[in-house]
């Protein structure tokens, strides 16, 4: 079970103040971060310390992460954010 206060600080720095990316990471943060695994919570904590410059491209597919483990979140959040599953 994900700690309550590690969800909240987890959906807190889902935030990024631009359209696309809280579309994208907020509603992943809010109904899946929960489910994954505690390696790919680890990843997607990974993910929310990178610049929203490059966050913005990765989630809009202009760009891809050098980092496997960032890129196989960038598709988790991208195919979530399409079909709403994991």
């Amino acid at each position: 079970m994900t700690d309550p206060h590690e969800l909240k600080r987890v959906y807190w720095h889902s935030r990024r103040g631009m359209l696309e990316l809280d579309l994208a990471l907020m509603p992943f943060a809010e109904q899946a971060y929960a489910q994954l695994s505690r390696a790919d919570q680890d990843i997607y904590r990974r993910l929310l310390e990178c610049e929203d410059t490059e966050l913005f491209g990765w989630v809009l597919q202009k760009d891809r992460p050098d980092d496997a483990e960032l890129a196989y979140m960038i598709d988790k959040i991208i195919a979530y954010a399409r079909q709403g599953t994991l």
